[in-house]
């Protein structure tokens, strides 16, 4: 008779999103016996595998909350593995952006530490708009030394977050900053395919512009790599292929993987953008519908300067891209694709 091995357990907190679902499959691919976190409402759409267990946690009671984690906890009492990926990229009001990407976050790690459910390694999403713009004169890359300097709502919340974990030293806490995220799923990156699917390619602003990405296997194999090393206990790291593009290297691999020979290139001016931006946001507040198209995006547009350096990613965890830019464009692009015929099939 053979011994059989431990699996180790993995709870994914915010496991119905765009990257939830990757973490998902990629854990269980990995051999962890994950446990997905999710709303009650939460689509399950990604979410089919048999093998996961479903945690249903409502955050806006955090009784609640403690009673469903202690209820959903592994034999050991703690789960070995926590990445925490919930939070909220788009709201009508900033207070929106407070409770779920900070409030959220602290009545969580403050009810994991109560029912002594303290695993041995916790990784945060947050992201790259928590330090704000950097140098747009001579577009000097970002990196672990550059302090943080939000300029939206978004951001400020985020590095709200980060801030309380920063107190908390009885957690072995890893922070992510990724910069923008795209792949099969991701709904912005989308609407970009879609206009240039369609010919038409918008930007902002006339001065040069340095757009960094992540492909979305590369973001969470990083995060899996990041929790097996001791050396990122306490750390802060961003995430990006170590490259930056101009919007016309964009559009050109966009086009390409599309077979889109013309594409005309639209440039807004800033204050058109910003007009838009108002507009989209008062109706969003109106409707009570978060819109894509906010002054919180306006002000990530209007950014010139997105270069990274990812040297201390490298260093402490190996992390590296296999997906620069053209080959995950050509992957989002694909998936694009097929969920495009899917839909004329119904029809």
């Amino acid at each position: 008779m053979t011994k059989e091995t431990h699996k180790p357990t993995l709870l994914v907190v915010g496991a119905g999103g765009f990257i939830g679902g990757f973490i998902v499959a990629e854990g269980l691919r990995r051999g962890y016996d994950v446990y997905a976190a999710v709303r009650e409402s939460t689509s399950r759409r990604y979410l089919t595998d048999e093998a996961i267990h479903f945690v249903v946690l409502d955050y806006d009671d955090p009784e609640a909350m403690q009673s469903a984690l202690e209820a959903a906890r592994p034999a050991s009492g703690r789960w070995d593995y926590i990445i925490y990926n919930l939070g909220a990229t788009k709201a009508a009001r900033f207070s929106d952006f407070n409770r779920v990407n900070y409030e959220y976050l602290r009545d969580f790690v403050e009810t994991i530490h109560e029912i002594d459910a303290v695993p041995e390694r916790f990784l945060f999403m947050s992201s790259l708009s928590a330090l704000g713009p950097s140098d747009e004169k001579n577009y000097t890359p970002i990196d672990a030394n550059t302090v943080p300097e939000p300029n939206t709502r978004y951001g400020l919340s985020k590095i709200k977050a980060e801030t309380f974990l920063g107190t908390q030293l009885w957690l072995p806490w890893t922070i992510f900053r990724p910069t923008g995220v795209y792949g099969p799923r991701e709904q912005d990156y989308l609407m970009m395919v879609k206009c240039i699917d369609s010919h038409f390619d918008f930007g902002v602003g006339y001065r040069r512009q340095m757009l960094t990405f992540i492909y979305v296997d590369d973001l969470v194999g990083a995060m899996f790599d990041a929790i097996a090393s001791p050396s990122t206990v306490h750390r802060r790291y961003i995430i990006s292929e170590p490259r930056a593009y101009t919007q016309s290297e964009f559009r050109t691999m966009v086009a390409k993987a599309l077979d889109r020979s013309f594409v005309i290139p639209v440039k807004l001016p800033i204050w058109a953008a910003y007009v838009a931006s108002v507009a989209a946001e008062t109706w969003g507040t109106l409707t009570l519908k978060p819109s894509t198209l906010n002054r919180d995006k306006f002000k990530i547009m209007r950014q010139r300067n997105w270069n990274c350096d990812v040297s201390d990613a490298v260093r402490d965890f190996g992390f590296r891209c296999e997906f620069p830019l053209e080959r995950g464009v050509a992957e989002t692009v694909r998936a694009y694709r097929e969920e495009k015929a899917k839909k004329k099939k119904k029809k």
